[in-house]
């Protein structure tokens, strides 16, 4: 993998700013666009699939979570309204437990609870991530601006869930999402993350995007293959069921449950579908899915 592709922008150069970028404090407003940061963790298994994520748009914060219990076909979820100063349902932690909330995920791993009262019963999970290389881009917004991001799939995440009278410690794959910027004040995409294995044994696992950090070279794009990972070309998304790669490689998507959600908070207003599921069919390079587990996303956001 290039250096540009992990660190494009990272200080100035021809044609480069001197840009305030992660672990660096960002500034909340610049160019007239206040600053938009998330961060997202994925885990998928046989046995479940789930999300937790922190957002924040200017002063307005949420969590969101849900676990999908793959055996029972019951879906755990909730997004909540963060208010400044507090935790929400979602939070992370630094490793060694002391250091309270982080905002930046260490190269180590990181940890993330999820602490919930529901109608049905309680929900307590502890999810604990592994190493993996990120893949970092640094993309212009379109009007003047940049939108930061990093990303890591295929990495160890060890999950401690309790959902009801369900219980689960197992062993996953995921993904983890780290997103800074000023994003336009109308921002439309399709994301998708997965983890799989080819049929010739190799563990591997994607990022893909249409519509943001999207640009032909250096974009968010990438897929690693036992753990390296590589930048596609381009892809499109057909509606929510399949993506094509540049190169003919095309991923098919089996939907089991999904997350769906139209809100309207005054000066932020978006509507999503993020339907959990399987992946079958190939990723660049000739790589033959022989099990794939992941989410599609289509957003459509005005914030």
């Amino acid at each position: 993998m290039s250096a540009e592709l992990s660190l494009p922008w990272r200080g100035p150069g021809p044609g480069r700013p001197d840009l305030p970028l992660p672990p660096d404090r960002m500034p909340q407003r610049r160019g007239g666009r206040s600053l938009k940061r998330w961060r997202y963790l994925g885990a998928y298994c046989d046995e479940l699939l789930l999300c937790a994520a922190r957002v924040q748009v200017g002063l307005l914060g949420q969590t969101f979570w849900a676990i999908w219990d793959r055996e029972q076909g019951q879906m755990w979820e909730r997004t909540r309204v963060r208010l400044p100063g507090a935790r929400g349902e979602v939070w992370t932690e630094a490793p060694d437990h002391e250091a309270g909330p982080v905002d930046y995920a260490p190269d180590e791993g990181s940890l993330v609870r999820i602490e919930a009262s529901l109608p049905d019963g309680e929900v307590r999970a502890f999810l604990r991530s592994g190493a993996g290389r990120w893949v970092e881009s640094v993309c212009p917004n379109g009007e003047g601006e940049y939108m930061w991001t990093r990303k890591r799939a295929d990495v160890p995440v060890e999950c401690n869930v309790r959902a009801g009278q369900r219980r689960w410690k197992v062993e996953a794959r995921g993904m983890e999402d780290e997103s800074a910027g000023y994003h336009p004040r109308h921002t439309v995409w399709s994301w998708s993350a997965g983890v799989g294995r080819t049929a010739d044994g190799r563990s591997v696992g994607w990022n893909l995007v249409s519509g943001i950090n999207d640009p032909p070279q250096r974009s968010e794009r990438a897929v690693w293959v036992d753990g390296e990972p590589h930048e596609p070309g381009p892809v499109e998304f057909e509606d929510l069921e399949a993506i094509a790669f540049d190169d003919g490689s095309r991923l098919e998507f089996q939907g089991e449950c999904e997350r769906r959600k139209q809100q309207n908070l005054l000066l932020v207003r978006y509507s999503y579908r993020q339907p959990f599921g399987s992946f079958s069919g190939t990723l660049p390079g000739g790589l033959e899915l022989e099990q794939g587990l992941g989410v599609m996303e289509h957003h459509d956001a005005h914030w």
